[in-house]
């Protein structure tokens, strides 16, 4: 989504969140289902220069942020072994986001969070990859 009056240079899809649900709704069977595109704006959102103090914010609140998360979606993924996937900030630190706001966190698992953080100065740049038109639905049932 881009940003009210941010003129965009590309954007990135990073997640697709399918939820269903199979139950009884007045003793009759129920289906109920729909999905969850999260993306970012490349817009032309300026770097910020307290980087630092947001990161700070992070690793203060991130035990907190993840303790609320497992409340409402259960528990924090974790690779096997023990470590918790790092949260990814959709809209960056780098350019304003919040650091703690409940709808910019994304648990997200180590390798793809590499490739996200990679993806991100691209597509900042306007690199020619997220330019191109992809798929309409990136995802197979």
């Amino acid at each position: 989504m881009q940003a009210k009056g941010t003129p965009s240079r590309d954007a990135i899809w990073l997640a697709d969140i399918k939820g269903d649900w199979r139950g009884r709704f007045l003793a009759l069977p129920a289906e109920a289902g729909g999905r969850l595109a999260i993306t970012h704006c490349c817009c032309d959102y300026a770097a910020v220069p307290n980087v630092p103090a947001l990161r700070r914010i992070w690793d203060s609140a991130r035990r907190g942020y993840r303790n609320a998360w497992a409340q409402e979606f259960g528990a924090w993924p974790r690779v096997p072994g023990g470590d918790n996937w790092p949260g990814h900030h959709i809209h960056d630190l780098l350019h304003g986001g919040h650091p703690t706001a409940r709808n910019n966190v994304l648990p997200m698992p180590p390798e793809v969070h590499d490739v996200a953080n990679k993806a991100y100065p691209q597509c900042y740049a306007g690199d020619a990859r997220w330019r191109t038109i992809g798929l309409d639905r990136p995802y197979a049932d």
